[in-house]
């Protein structure tokens, strides 16, 4: 049961790095300091934008139009701190 919760840790982990990318990347792609026509740099997009969207896309619905600023990644990656949190001091010391 521990290796599970590792794991899940792990992976929030690893998908709180795939979010700190794609808002960069975005960042990048909106002020064209990389080369918006490149195939690769397409392809890198619409990867990111797969994988954060769905998990962005409901919490934009519940927020309020700010104008054109997306808080939608502060409130995910809030959301997996607080997660690792729970997992590192609440569930995982209770297994042992």
């Amino acid at each position: 049961m521990i290796a599970l919760f590792e794991t899940i840790f792990y992976a929030l982990e690893i998908y709180k790095w795939v979010i700190i990318a794609s808002a960069i990347f975005s960042w990048l792609y909106a002020f064209n300091i990389v080369n918006a026509h490149s195939q690769f740099i397409n392809s890198i997009g619409r990867a990111l934008y797969a994988v954060t969207e769905p998990v962005y896309r409901p919490i934009r619905n519940f927020l309020p139009n700010l104008g054109g600023i997306d808080i939608s990644p502060v409130i995910v990656l809030l959301i997996v701190f607080f997660l690792q949190r729970l997992i590192l001091t609440g569930i995982i010391p209770r297994l042992y």
